[in-house]
């Protein structure tokens, strides 16, 4: 009789555990990944983290918010600010230099991140078969080359750059 419920019960269980809404959904960390690998178009947009995340977690589309049309620029007569220094460039958005032809490949540090969500993004030259961590001066930097997992590049027989240490 035991083992009867024993089975029932683990059928019931693998039963509700692949159904679609629990099977595919995406976890809070994964949500907010998402969000931040794709900040500036997300905010240009209007759409919050925490409204992502919650349209994320059901598996819906996230659609901008409906906004009123902004009103139209008046002219002002104070003369505008000597134009300054550009801000620092980041490599957050930078795009790889070329295109990607390897397996798990990025242009963006943003899509490598969505592949690795808890392991470290590099960037790998692809000729030199060398990486490079964040931080450091050739990340992003080099003729050729893609944003990669760290775990793909080793997998790929690429190494660490011997002078940068890892973070």
């Amino acid at each position: 009789m035991r083992s009867i419920v024993v089975v029932s019960s683990a059928i019931v269980g693998v039963f509700l555990l692949s159904l679609p809404a629990v099977a595919q959904q995406k976890t809070v960390r994964a949500c907010q990944a998402e969000w931040r690998a794709n900040k500036d178009a997300n905010q240009a947009r209007g759409i919050t983290e925490k409204a992502y995340v919650a349209q994320c977690r059901t598996g819906g589309t996230v659609a901008a918010p409906a906004q009123a049309p902004a009103p139209a620029p008046t002219r002002t007569t104070t003369p505008a600010p000597a134009p300054s220094a550009p801000p620092p460039a980041t490599t957050a958005a930078r795009p790889a230099t070329t295109t990607p032809t390897g397996a798990n490949q990025y242009t963006t540090e943003g899509q490598a991140r969505m592949r690795c969500l808890t392991g470290t993004v590099v960037w790998a030259n692809t000729n030199s078969k060398i990486y490079h961590f964040t931080g450091y001066k050739d990340y992003g930097n080099t003729k050729t080359g893609a944003y990669m997992c760290e775990t793909d590049a080793t997998g790929q027989g690429m190494r660490a750059s011997k002078n940068e240490k890892h973070p």
